[in-house]
């Protein structure tokens, strides 16, 4: 135990470098993932075959393969294709492997975003839509203020929860060298010979900011029943 404080104190700098770049990681990918599944969506129940099956073959192939495989293929395919990220240092992190990581963690979050999102919008009772319409609204107005404000209520936790997965598997972008904090880990590792003492201190941090997490959603979660109950 002792051994472990002594690497975390001396350490300490590294450690917080990797959880900034961690939780950087995290919420962007949780946010354009968000916007990316909005959009799947709503072609999965446009009503238009070819957008639905566009939708439905990108989210069975992005949830049947590995995380891991994903981020390697952005980062060594894209280049392979001829697209390149910009190579430059932002804050002392390497922006074209921040890019290729964010671009794959919100490839992959996407396609489970867009089953939470599309769950929601039809856990609404299709009477409220066809009442909003009856009263004049077109189909998008009824969508936009009357459907997806409770569609939103209803998959925030979840959301939420999307978020707390993404933080763990964040951790997959070390393989392409991403400074985050498991990468951390590896190179405290190789700076003081001690393979275990890094280790238990980076499952902490997952540990501090996974716990942080689902205590605010459970804050949340129990406002939004005062709040229907209301």
């Amino acid at each position: 135990m002792e051994m472990v404080i002594d690497t975390a104190v001396k350490y300490n700098d590294i450690f917080m470098s990797g959880v900034k770049i961690t939780i950087i990681i995290s919420i962007l990918s949780c946010f354009f993932g968000l916007l990316l599944g909005i959009v799947l969506a709503f072609m999965k129940i446009s009503g238009i075959k070819i957008l639905q099956a566009i939708a439905a073959v990108y989210v069975e192939i992005i949830r049947g393969t590995p995380v891991l495989v994903q981020i390697s293929l952005v980062f060594f395919g894209l280049p392979f294709l001829g697209i390149h990220f910009p190579s430059f240092q932002i804050m002392g992190v390497d922006f074209e492997r921040l890019s290729a990581g964010v671009l794959a963690l919100i490839i992959n979050s996407g396609a489970y975003e867009c089953e939470i999102v599309r769950s929601g919008i039809q856990s609404i009772p299709k009477g409220q839509l066809e009442g909003a319409m009856s009263l004049g609204f077109s189909k998008w107005e009824s969508m936009v203020r009357i459907i997806i404000p409770q569609a939103i209520r209803n998959i925030l936790p979840v959301i939420g929860n999307e978020f707390v997965t993404l933080i763990k598997e964040s951790s997959q972008v070390s393989v392409i060298g991403m400074a985050d904090l498991m990468y951390t880990a590896t190179t405290i590792q190789g700076i003081s010979f001690q393979p275990f003492p890094p280790l238990v201190i980076v499952a902490l941090y997952y540990f501090i900011m996974t716990f942080f997490v689902s205590m605010c959603l459970r804050v949340l979660e129990r406002h939004l029943k005062v709040k229907s109950v209301r």
